[in-house]
């Protein structure tokens, strides 16, 4: 794969795809520009050579129709606030006034098109969609890992029809963080996954029992695996459908050598609210009409010293229901253990990603990625289109 600074960019037309979904209010205005900053880096990089920039993106699903409420035009305004430079914003992002525009810029020009997917080739990964796309360019840039997973037009058929193809700054990230925790990483390798269900993750949990040397369960799903090796979980969130699935898993730990480790204590309520009463249990005393929304203390003191002398910790979902402050001391216990590890911490997902931030610590984790789907996907092994097709 090439990047972004191993090729000349000098007066030359380059297709920037980033990720600008970001979210909006109901008078549309931009609430968080975090996506917008993420490929700062990568934009400045291609003024500062030269480029003629075109920017695109998609922002929600309008399913293939023009949608007022999804247009990027107040995103526009962010980046040229951001940029501190005109951005020229432009309602549509193929035709001939878009060829048009791009034809008549000069270096250091910025345009940024109107949403891909008011076009249903962009979703379909249409052919035609690309070509158009692509005869706007000179160049292909993709900076938008978040969709690497969902083979678009954009990301994917485009590759075929420009000669020059690169990743941005945001995606080399990415490329190399993964590397670090998947490919070529620095042992004891620790996964710590939460979240709800265990449904969701087991294609996850399957690839890094052969690659982990440690796992940590926290979340709602750990209640399914402590069913499953037969603790009594009251209330709690249990996939009774996963119980077979989910002594499998512990089997194939054992198997490997992995060490699994399941939560010892529990803080628990009689419901799932603010309000409710709550207390800390063994799960060997777990009542049967209480139920589990956080680890407990112990719990909390026996991950963390699993984390001691680790080199690399990979952590996706929190431990417990940390929206609120009362079930938050887990995921904020276990995040304050993982930014005093001195190990390579690599951070995935929306939740953990806010969790984090909601205890203040993001700035001495090692990497949080900025795809939440494509970076699960990646850790189960899965080849991602949007990386595949800049391989290729």
């Amino acid at each position: 794969m090439k990047y972004i600074d191993q090729i000349d960019l000098k007066n030359k037309r380059v297709f920037l795809r980033v990720d600008f979904n970001v979210p909006m209010d109901k008078e549309g205005n931009v609430t968080s520009d975090k996506r917008v900053r993420a490929s700062i880096p990568t934009i400045n990089f291609a003024l500062e050579k030269g480029a003629k920039l075109i920017i695109a993106s998609h922002l929600g699903r309008p399913k293939g129709k023009k949608v007022a409420q999804m247009s990027l035009k107040p995103v526009a305004k962010v980046l040229s606030g951001l940029l501190q430079k005109e951005v020229m914003f432009l309602d549509d992002c193929v035709g001939e006034a878009v060829q048009q525009a791009t034809g008549k810029m000069k270096e250091g020009d910025i345009i940024l098109l109107e949403n891909l997917r008011f076009h249903p080739g962009e979703d379909k990964n249409d052919a035609e969609f690309a070509k158009q796309l692509a005869a706007l360019c000179d160049i292909y840039i993709d900076d938008a890992f978040a969709v690497s997973h969902r083979a678009a037009a954009s990301n994917s058929a485009i590759t075929e029809f420009v000669p020059v193809c690169a990743a941005g700054f945001l995606l080399k990230n990415e490329v190399e963080y993964f590397e670090k925790a998947m490919v070529n990483p620095a042992h004891p390798l620790v996964a710590i996954i939460g979240g709800a269900k265990v449904s969701d993750k087991i294609s996850l949990l399957e690839n890094l029992i052969e690659k982990v040397n440690i796992i940590i369960i926290g979340g709602g799903m750990a209640f399914t695996f402590l069913r499953a090796v037969g603790y009594e979980t009251g209330k709690s969130l249990c996939e009774e459908d996963m119980l077979d699935t989910a002594r499998k898993i512990v089997d194939k730990a054992k198997q490997k050598n992995v060490k699994f480790l399941l939560p010892v204590d529990a803080l628990i309520a009689r419901a799932a609210t603010a309000e409710a009463e709550a207390k800390v249990c063994s799960m060997k005393e777990f009542p049967k009409d209480w139920i589990g929304l956080d680890i407990g203390p112990a719990t909390i003191s026996l991950f963390s010293d699993a984390l001691q002398g680790v080199k690399t910790i990979i952590w996706n979902g929190p431990m417990g229901m940390f929206e609120l402050a009362a079930f938050s001391k887990g995921t904020f216990g276990l995040a304050q253990a993982v930014a005093d590890s001195g190990a390579v911490s690599i951070i995935g997902g929306g939740d953990t990603d806010t969790a984090i931030k909601k205890a203040g610590l993001s700035a001495k984790m090692s990497y949080i990625s900025t795809g939440g789907g494509a970076f699960l996907e990646w850790l189960e092994g899965k080849t991602l289109p949007g990386i595949a097709a800049l391989e290729r």
